[in-house]
């Protein structure tokens, strides 16, 4: 499995620690970036992985930012994109498994390095239930994702 990873400063150091967590449990990553604490916009973070996950280069995605909420926020803005911030273990298996997302949005100044590893391998190994209740759900969410578009001129 290929996840795509990207953060912006605020997440530069917890993002490099999931990245080696990921290679040391045998996950495939594209990071990309930021490679430094210099400032850094997470809406462009946000587009890069969503662009690996929506073109199929990466199979997940993983977005940080100080708090989570901005990068979950532009990466949502993508069609097919279902990002959300998991700062415990239920939330992230649950997403999964009842609403597919398929972008992982973490914050650094919430979560500590060991919690956001275990959120990450948590994620990882859940899966879609494919329940008719979730796959109803998930086509309304869809519908809306049309709607909206067709609404733009």
């Amino acid at each position: 499995m290929t996840i795509a990873i990207g953060a912006d400063h605020g997440g530069f150091r917890l993002k490099n620690e999931i990245v080696e967590f990921l290679k040391n449990i045998g996950y495939v990553v594209n990071d990309l970036g930021t490679y430094s604490e210099e400032p850094a916009d997470y809406p462009d973070y946000a587009r890069a992985v969503s662009q690996e996950v929506l073109l199929k280069r990466a199979d997940r995605g993983i977005l940080i930012c100080g708090s989570g909420v901005g990068a979950c926020v532009a990466a949502n803005k993508f069609p097919g994109i279902r990002a959300a911030i998991c700062h415990d273990t239920f939330s992230a298996r649950q997403g999964v498994e009842d609403d597919n997302i398929n972008i992982l949005c973490l914050g650094a100044r919430v979560i500590g390095n060991e919690l956001a590893k275990d959120i990450v391998k948590i994620w990882l190994s859940a899966s879609f239930s494919g329940t008719e209740r979730h796959r109803r759900r998930l086509s309304k969410v869809e519908e809306i994702e049309k709607e909206s578009l067709k609404g733009r001129s």
